[in-house]
Formats: structure tokens, C-alpha cells, sequence
């Protein structure tokens, strides 16, 4: 049985965080292997005025994940078209020789059954998994999963692991590339002048 974990998100763009995140789970839950699936279109909200293309996002994660024997990045919402939906994905990636585990912000897991569509389904075809940052948001996650258990049934994951401070808008906004993504993303984000910034040559 292939332990498969997704994250999924626009990576717009992906940094340490996210490479931190999918470690942490693949460690906590035995994982063979994490997709980093860009999403195609963000069902809830818009990508912000002067963000990177589609493929460029692609390009990005494929960086993020290279020389990680673990990690891959996963095309299918793109290739699927439209509004990204978990459930649809889910449903593509669902298979009898595999365990899905869906690794989620606590933000995320604490809206999933007022926000998400078809959670229901989306329990039956997988594991919840979320981190929380502080031991009060562990307590709040740990209401909510009581909460979802009864509910939908679902199998949920709650752990404690200090995050990264780094998110894709501090990023956006001017943020240390050299400390908050890779090498490789990093001469990505200035060689193609991502996200209007200044580009200084090196001498």
C-alpha cells in the first residue's frame, strides 16, 4: 500500500514553508511519497494583481521539489481545467493500492465543513492531516476534529510542529528570497522578474 501525501495550493510562490510542512508529515505519517499540486484556478478567491502565470507557478514547485526523491510536483488540476476542486482530485488519485493523506493549514481543517466542497467525500477518500502552530490552536484543532469524527466519520491527523514563519504574501511583498525559498526559486523569482521586483546584478 503507497502512503501518498497531497498538498495542494497556488505556490505563488512556494517556499520553505511548504517544503517544511510536507517533511514534517511524510516523517509524522510514514509517507512514500507528497504531490504538490498547484491548484488552477482557487475555487474561494482570486489570485492577487501580479502574480506568476500558471506555468510559471508549475515551474516554481518543480524547483521547490528537485534532488527530493520524495517529493514531485503534480500537474492534474492543471491539466484538469477550470475551478480546483479536492474532491475531483481526490477522486482522480483514489486507488485500491493507495492511502491518501491531504495535508492542510489549521485554517483550512478549521473551515473544512463550512467552506470545502463535498466534505463528506472528501473524508471517505482520505486522511485529514493539519499542524497547529501553538498549543492554542492544538486546542482548537482538536475540537474540530472531534467535531468532524462525529460528523462525517473522517480520519483526522492533529500534530504539533513549530512552523516556518514565511507565507507566499510576505514573499510577494518584497520578502528575503535567500531565506524563504530555495536557491533554485529564488533565481527563478529574479530572472523572470516575478512580482515586481528590482533586480540587482551581482558583481
Amino acid at each position: 500500500m503507497i502512503r501518498l501525501g497531497l498538498m495542494g495550493g497556488t505556490f505563488n510562490p512556494p517556499h520553505n514553508g511548504h517544503l517544511h510542512a510536507a517533511a514534517c508529515a511524510r516523517e509524522d505519517l510514514q509517507l512514500d511519497r507528497v504531490l504538490f499540486i498547484p491548484t488552477n484556478q482557487p475555487p474561494h478567491k482570486r489570485l492577487p494583481e501580479g502574480s506568476a502565470t500558471t506555468a510559471q507557478r508549475c515551474e516554481m514547485v518543480r524547483l521547490l521539489t528537485q534532488g527530493l526523491p520524495w517529493a514531485e510536483l503534480s500537474t492534474l488540476e492543471i491539466t484538469r481545467g477550470g475551478a480546483s476542486y479536492t474532491i475531483d482530485t481526490l477522486r482522480q488519485l483514489a486507488a485500491p493500492d493507495r492511502r491518501l493523506f491531504l495535508i492542510l493549514g489549521a485554517d483550512m481543517l478549521l473551515s473544512f465543513d463550512t467552506v470545502w466542497r463535498d466534505p463528506s467525500g472528501i473524508c471517505k477518500l482520505c486522511t485529514l492531516t493539519a499542524y497547529a502552530r501553538n498549543r492554542d490552536e492544538q486546542q482548537l484543532l482538536e475540537e474540530k476534529k472531534r467535531i468532524l469524527e462525529q460528523k462525517f466519520g473522517a480520519d483526522i491527523r492533529t500534530m504539533a510542529r513549530p512552523p516556518l514563519p514565511v507565507s507566499s504574501t510576505e514573499l510577494r511583498n518584497g520578502g528575503d528570497l535567500d531565506r524563504l525559498v530555495p536557491p533554485a526559486v529564488a533565481a527563478y523569482i529574479r530572472t523572470h522578474h516575478l512580482y515586481d521586483r528590482k533586480i540587482t546584478e551581482e558583481r
